[in-house]
């Protein structure tokens, strides 16, 4: 057995680009044999992951998943929008979300629990497929929403296939009405969601900073006016009700029905069924959101390609 140094272990880092802990392993169990042990990541799947991990993976599917009081949201990100059509990456998503849902969205325990048929980790799986499908793919997120009585409503944008596709949006309607009509509101507020894009449930839950950022920009627009300090507040006043309507969920106009907010849609229901009706909580996940993405020259690859330089 050869002797299984520090500088062994660099060598077959940088050879595979696997992790050094994944390497030190490799050499163990391969006896110090540095061939073997490249083809003992190789075979993990280990040294493709690795190579593949810094590579920006802005595509993939957002997939969703509900069980009548509960659901979940996760997206799983690959480089190319090819994958999203894979079925193999397709049974990914819709298990992963499966699992989120009894999780109830903590990525820690969905990656650690171990896939029905499959007998490996949502995480080895995943890195299984990065060899497989020969793209860097990463577990991006996931969120949970329940309640204790009523529905968790879902939809889809552009759907690749049922349960998932570019944006997911889950909507949590608590009430001990009937469950049809709450399904039936509950995937009609769910498509608003998807095309306002809310920031916040209600008024209660803007994030502060995010609010006073928006006080200080339209104080410095009105006092650029020239008005009294007074109608400066005002008028301040007047465009923070405006941003209200426009980032909370409660406040904002309904999409199909443009002359009733939400939270009167909702007590509109609340009267329809004969029970009270609250809406809980949502989650709207839309692919590849707030991820910095390559920009490519097009015409540098293909010079680079041909050996050439662009002019």
């Amino acid at each position: 057995m050869a002797e299984l140094t520090a500088s062994l272990v660099k060598d077959l880092r940088e050879k595979t680009g696997a992790g050094m802990m994944d390497c030190k392993k490799a050499l163990t169990e391969t006896k110090g044999d540095f061939e073997a042990a490249v083809d003992w990541l190789r075979k993990k799947g280990l040294a493709a992951a690795a190579k593949k991990s810094g590579r920006v993976a802005a595509e993939g599917l957002v997939g969703v998943a509900t069980t009548g009081t509960a659901g979940a949201a996760v997206e799983i990100n690959s480089e190319t929008d090819f994958v999203s059509r894979n079925e193999q990456f397709q049974g990914f998503v819709e298990a992963v979300a499966k699992i989120a849902v009894t999780k109830k969205g903590d990525a820690d325990k969905i990656k650690a629990e171990i896939m029905a048929g499959v007998g490996k980790s949502v995480a080895d799986q995943l890195t299984s497929l990065v060899a497989t499908i020969g793209e860097n793919l990463q577990f991006r997120r996931a969120a949970h929403v329940e309640v204790s009585d009523g529905v968790v409503s879902s939809y889809i944008h552009t759907a690749a296939k049922p349960g998932m596709g570019r944006i997911g949006v889950l909507v949590a309607l608590e009430s001990t009405g009937n469950k049809d009509q709450l399904s039936a509101l509950g995937k009609q507020l769910a498509m608003h969601v998807a095309a306002a894009n809310p920031q916040a449930l209600d008024i209660a839950s803007v994030n502060p900073a995010a609010l006073e950022r928006e006080k200080a920009i339209y104080r410095d627009q009105a006092a650029a006016s020239g008005k009294p300090a007074d109608i400066v507040e005002k008028m301040v006043l007047g465009r923070i009700r405006k941003y209200y309507e426009e980032v909370v969920l409660l406040e904002q106009n309904y999409i199909m029905d443009d002359k009733a907010k939400i939270a009167q849609v909702v007590a509109k229901l609340a009267k329809d069924i004969g029970a009270p009706v609250a809406l809980k909580g949502f989650i709207r996940f839309a692919l590849g959101e707030g991820i910095q993405k390559e920009e490519k020259d097009f015409a540098a690859e293909v010079a680079a390609a041909a050996g050439t330089t662009k002019t």
